[in-house]
């Protein structure tokens, strides 16, 4: 799944969908394009950034950043198109344009968010967050992390049948990063078959993220060394969907791990 964040704030890819401090359809073309050509075989589409202390944005800006590259990217290229939303109109609009999955941080609790989600017949990708992004990093608190994810998650996954989302519609995400410290995203890659066992595809994205800089003390710019060794690690433990920036080096390491284990 290769990151297309339509957003100018966004912790490591803002602004690269925009010119002249406008969005730009063409340009966001061009990356998805390129991300297709190195092999990515899902564009994930966001127009809110979800990074730790971003400010919420407007129903309507969320809208008009996302629904028409989500219309542009389905007409243009060959592409299944994910979007990264947790609003309900933005699942309806995206949807009517041809969007192919909803992937939600906050796992359909916005109001109305279910009901779009299920009216729109699309797989769904339920993520756990502790708190909201304005806080979800002063000072994370679990008792035992990966069983209270896994608690959630499995709450989320009750609330998706109710509201007549089918099992096979439905993709798990630990949401690293999301209200963690670096010992609870290290737990949680480290007991994610737990997550596998679950039943559902995972998704994980740890691309980019801080905690690489606590692990390595490394810059944004220099994360992707500790992006391929966690998205080979996620891979051996079972992710079914790894959602990253750099697509091309992501494919090599993932062909290496697919070589070896075969």
């Amino acid at each position: 799944m290769g990151i297309l964040n339509t957003t100018p704030d966004s912790f490591s890819d803002g602004g690269n969908s925009y010119i002249n401090n406008r969005l730009s359809i063409d340009a966001a073309l061009r990356r998805a394009e390129q991300m297709l050509a190195d092999g990515a075989r899902i564009i994930d589409v966001g127009g809110e950034s979800t990074r730790p202390g971003a400010a919420p944005v407007s129903e309507q800006e969320e809208l008009d950043r996302v629904v028409p590259v989500v219309e542009a990217l389905v007409a243009n290229l060959d592409a299944l198109v994910s979007v990264d939303t947790s609003t309900s109109s933005v699942i309806r609009e995206s949807a009517s344009k041809g969007a192919g999955l909803i992937n939600d941080v906050r796992a359909l609790l916005r109001p109305g968010a279910m009901e779009a989600a299920a009216a729109s017949q699309l797989p769904v990708c339920l993520m756990h967050m502790q708190g909201q992004p304005q806080n979800m990093q002063f000072k994370p608190d679990y008792g035992d992390v990966v069983d209270e994810v896994k608690a959630f998650l499995l709450e989320r996954v009750e609330a998706c049948f109710h509201a007549g989302i089918a099992r096979e519609q439905i993709i798990l995400d630990p949401g690293f990063g999301f209200g963690k410290t670096l010992a609870h995203n290290l737990a949680l890659l480290q007991r994610l078959p737990e997550l596998g066992a679950l039943g559902y595809p995972v998704l994980v994205g740890m691309s980019r993220k801080s905690m690489i800089a606590q692990l390595l003390n490394r810059p944004v710019d220099g994360r992707l060394p500790g992006s391929l060794a966690l998205a080979m690690l996620a891979a051996e433990r079972g992710a079914a969907i790894i959602r990253v920036h750099d697509v091309a080096a992501t494919i090599d390491v993932l062909n290496v791990l697919a070589a070896v284990t075969e």
